[in-house]
């Protein structure tokens, strides 16, 4: 019984697939991946029956390359597994046969015909599965409840009573609009946010993710704490490639972390410096992660203008990471890396420095204005052109084919979190629960909006727990975008602040996905790491009020604005990290530590009369220090 149990709560494990049905699984892999590219850059398919397909062909893949639960086998799929991969197939070839009519139908007038129920609950059914078994019963349990509030939420007393939805109605909806499954995630998952995701894939297969860690090494390495500071830089470089804290962590982690405890780290604090860095990296410009392609499908805001407003909040977060690092290092006597141990920066650009072209080709695309989609498409191809100047590098037709193959297994568990998303999202817009959601928030906060901030942060942080970032943001956008919204934020503040907590409930304990990641090679606790992240990062969860109350952290408003906040932000960073890790020079007391926290407080959160008390905030912390009197000196170099 126990075992059937943690069969149907737990998820799946990949399967290595060997022989000739691995070899047909990469290329059924490659050629989805050639079609997403074909579809999306040379020639116009309507946008549902792209989707149609390429979600039938994902799930197809998921049944054979991912196990039923824990214990299920893993060397081959089961009969059960064929049986849904048929499934999957059979329903999207009825839903691309019949797309003409599909298109042509007026939802809730003309009424479903047999073969169009049956094919939608099969589809539904399997959407279902494929997300218990690629992130779990978490979200799994979240899509149960909205479907049955979608059915029988009728008969619910009081404000969360709707009219009744028939079954007919409900798959109407959900199956044969843009509105459910087929809606704003699974259509970005299908077209951008899967050619960005290929373009990170190239550009490590091709040598660039070695070229970042070694332009950490050669920047940081022998410096005090050299192998965390490699970690934090690294892992963000790769981090907004890859755009999955956990991803992140299993990639650069499995490197940086054995190299951290050889010198000295103990196995927590290795394990939260990486979860630390890595879970920036999702906010990180110019990729961002896949969430904010969802963000800027769903808000209509162009995504350049939202790299743009993210680059600042993200380089503070970094800082903030590094410079408790740093400091945390040198309390604890951790030296560097040896020289011997390190590559020269000059070697290391000269072998490798073509990579930073992809990435500025990248932005100067986002920059100029040109779709996300074109964007990645044509950084992917500088990636090929850079690669093609050393043999060392160059990929040919082989490894090429193979990462058009990674791209697609990638993509398999982000394309079912963000099917399910959809049909939380149909289901939310159907019964008129996100009005009802926000009329919540609003008795809760009253006319504070600042408690209001606090409820939706707590709301993306609890989504978020055992949840995929793009599903976690687009579920509390959907929930309490709106509320925020309408007490005069804007549209890019709010979704931006949404982001920001659904990305960090990645780190944030008790669950912490990335946390449980590192763990396996920190060996180290979750629940250590996981706290010992959120430390390290402690101004990411104080930035984005900061950035509500005021844009200039967003790069929006006058040339003035902006450059003081950005300023004060940098300032209050500082000294919140000198504060939270209680060290400048040599150990402080409580008096100075409070002293410091709050200044930086006041200085993130700036205006004249904030910045005014954080300056004697700082002077009576240095007054109770002797050692930073001014006879001492300033902060330590990094």
């Amino acid at each position: 019984m126990n075992s059937k149990l943690a069969t149907l709560l737990g998820t799946g494990t990949k399967r290595p697939l060997t022989g000739k049905l691995g070899m047909a699984v990469h290329g059924c892999a490659a050629l989805v991946a050639l079609a997403v590219v074909y579809t999306t850059t040379v020639v116009y398919i309507d946008l549902y029956v792209m989707t149609v397909v390429f979600l039938s062909a994902m799930l197809a893949l998921l049944f054979l390359t991912v196990s039923a639960g824990p214990g299920a086998r893993v060397d081959r799929p089961s009969m059960l597994d064929w049986l849904f991969v048929a499934a999957s197939i059979a329903a999207g070839i009825y839903f691309f046969m019949e797309s003409e009519r599909i298109a042509e139908r007026i939802t809730l007038l003309f009424p479903l015909e047999m073969p169009d129920l049956i094919a939608a609950s099969v589809l539904l059914v399997l959407t279902i599965e494929a997300t218990r078994r690629t992130v779990g019963f978490g979200l799994t349990s979240v899509v149960l409840v909205f479907v049955a509030y979608n059915l029988l939420g009728h008969s619910l007393p009081g404000a969360l009573g709707f009219r009744e939805v028939s079954y007919n109605h409900f798959l109407d909806i959900m199956m044969f609009t843009s509105d459910g499954l087929f809606g704003v995630p699974l259509r970005v998952a299908a077209t951008y946010a899967f050619l960005f995701v290929m373009f990170g894939t190239f550009l490590a297969k091709a040598g660039g993710a070695d070229f970042f860690y070694d332009l950490s090494s050669a920047i940081a390495g022998q410096r005090v704490g050299g192998p965390a500071k490699i970690a934090v830089i690294s892992s963000g470089l790769y981090g907004t490639m890859s755009g999955s804290p956990t991803s992140d962590v299993v990639t650069t982690g499995s490197v940086t972390i054995p190299i951290m405890q050889r010198l000295g780290y103990s196995k927590p604090l290795s394990g939260s410096v990486e979860v630390a860095a890595s879970t920036g990296g999702s906010l990180l410009p110019p990729v961002m992660g896949s969430a904010a392609f969802i963000m800027a499908e769903y808000t209509g805001i162009e995504y350049r203008d939202i790299a743009i407003a993210g680059l600042v909040p993200a380089l503070l977060y970094y800082l903030c990471v590094y410079t408790q690092v740093h400091l945390r290092s040198q309390k604890l006597g951790l030296r560097g890396l040896s020289k011997e141990e390190t590559a020269p920066l000059g070697k290391t650009l000269k072998n490798g420095g073509l990579f930073i072209l992809p990435l500025a080709a990248l932005s100067m695309a986002l920059l100029m204005g040109y779709s996300p989609t074109y964007v990645a498409a044509v950084a992917t191809a500088v990636v090929l052109m850079v690669s093609a100047v050393r043999s060392s590098t160059r990929m040919g037709p082989r490894a090429i084919w193979d990462a058009l193959a990674v791209t697609t297994l990638r993509m398999v568990s982000v394309v079912a979190a963000c099917a399910a998303a959809g049909l939380v999202i149909g289901g939310i817009s159907m019964t008129g629960l996100g009005s009802k959601f926000a009329d919540l928030v609003f008795l809760l906060a009253g006319n504070s909006a600042f408690l209001a901030l606090v409820i939706s942060a707590v709301l993306a942080i609890i989504l978020g727990m055992g949840m995929p970032t793009p599903s976690a943001f687009i579920l509390a956008a959907v929930l309490v975008g709106p509320t925020l919204t309408a007490m005069d934020f804007s549209t890019l503040q709010t979704n931006m602040f949404i982001l920001y907590f659904a990305v960090l409930s990645a780190m944030t304990p008790p669950v912490a996905v990335a946390a449980f990641a590192a763990s396996a090679i920190a060996d180290a606790k979750p629940l250590e790491i996981a706290l010992g992240a959120v430390k390290l990062a402690v101004t990411a969860f104080i930035v984005p009020f900061a950035f509500v109350y005021g844009e200039g952290l967003l790069l929006e408003g006058g040339w003035t604005d902006i450059v003081v906040s950005c300023a004060t932000a940098i300032v209050g960073v500082l000294f919140l990290s000198i504060a939270v890790e209680g060290y400048w020079r040599q150990r402080l007391a409580a008096l100075p530590r409070i002293g410091f926290g709050i200044a930086g407080l006041l200085f993130i959160t700036p205006s004249w009369w904030a910045v005014a008390a954080a300056i004697v905030c700082v002077a009576i912390a240095i007054v109770a220090s002797p050692h930073l009197r001014p006879n001492g000196h300033n902060l330590p170099a990094a």
